[in-house]
């Protein structure tokens, strides 16, 4: 019998492309998403359209937020793997809109963690974020490093989710793996990230907003990389630690059946190359408008993989050239 996985978010940006890749592996997905307004609901349909053609993929309009909808979707089906992409994403809006963060990443993120408590889930997987390291000055950025200082709300949900997955783990030993990705792009991607905004504002002629005076760097991770690394971390299920093992010094390991891995490429680029990366690949001139640091904000990310390359035997490897071709050719096309 096919796998059954149940994908949250599955109409967002990571949630839509690992949908269409486990179809293709064969896996018979459901997805659920509430569609809400944070960005182009237009975006989200247009991928459940496609999402919608291919016969494994099943979809419901859920908020994650509201238990018995979540309960009543687990009770329908018996998932082997629940992989948790819903959640409000963007630092500098948990500034504007912080209840948001509050009803889906903790309130919805319990409810899905309760749900796999009374149903036997072989793996939930969920998304964390780089964002956790927040005013951290170690370079790279590694799951061993302390996570006890986030700069912004969305931040201080995402630590809070790998902390209740951790006593679920503990409590009812339900192995769970935290995905901190690294400032994921690509074709189908969030409106309200810098790649995108960046290049719509360049087409139409529009100034852009050069946070920190360009003095930024972020470890760019390309969709494909990151949707292969979860569909590798499926079967790499934690297993308890016996007592000699827990004293190996790996913070990012316990004595429950839970992980966290850094999922990222590992080669930070600076705002200003990647603005003349843009520039070049648009042909066009960028006009900028240089500003201050926004509260929240980091002034650099930089993952280290090592434990995510020793798991799954692969690492990220497209290039911000690369990736940034494909989405520009994505945009051009979907926006004609």
């Amino acid at each position: 019998m096919k796998k059954i996985v149940l994908i949250t978010g599955a109409c967002g940006f990571i949630g839509f492309h690992l949908s269409k890749f486990l179809i293709g592996k064969d896996y018979k997905v459901v997805g659920i998403d509430n569609l809400n307004d944070y960005y182009d609901v237009t975006l989200k349909e247009a991928r459940l359209d496609i999402l919608k053609q291919y016969e494994n993929f099943t979809f419901y309009k859920i908020d994650i937020k509201h238990k018995k909808d979540v309960d009543d979707i687990f009770n329908k089906y018996k998932f082997d793997y629940v992989i948790n992409l819903a959640g409000q994403a963007g630092v500098r809006h948990s500034i504007i809109d912080p209840y948001s963060y509050i009803d889906s990443n903790i309130v919805g993120f319990i409810n899905i963690l309760e749900a796999c408590r009374y149903n036997e889930v072989k793996h939930l997987l969920y998304a964390s974020s780089s964002s956790v390291y927040g005013g951290n000055k170690v370079v790279p950025f590694s799951e061993n490093h302390n996570v006890d200082h986030p700069v912004s709300l969305y931040a201080a949900t995402k630590k809070s989710n790998e902390l209740m997955a951790h006593s679920y783990s503990n409590l009812y030993d339900i192995p769970t793996t935290g995905l901190r990705f690294f400032t994921v792009y690509g074709p189908w991607g969030r409106p309200d990230m810098a790649y995108f905004s960046f290049t719509k504002d360049i087409i139409e002629g529009n100034a852009i907003k050069v946070f920190n005076h360009g003095k930024m760097e972020r470890d760019f991770t390309y969709i494909d990389d990151i949707v292969e690394s979860i569909y590798r971390l499926l079967p790499v299920i934690p297993k308890k630690m016996d007592g000699e093992q827990e004293g190996n010094g790996e913070i990012s390991s316990s004595f429950a059946p839970y992980k966290i891995y850094n999922i990222g490429n590992s080669s930070p680029v600076k705002l200003e190359k990647f603005i003349s990366i843009l520039e070049k690949k648009l042909e066009l001139k960028a006009k900028k408008n240089y500003i201050e640091m926004q509260d929240g904000d980091v002034k650099n990310t930089y993952a280290n993989t090592e434990a995510l390359d020793r798991a799954i035997n692969y690492k990220s490897s497209t290039s911000i050239e690369d990736g940034l071709s494909k989405f520009i050719d994505w945009y051009k096309l979907f926006y004609k």
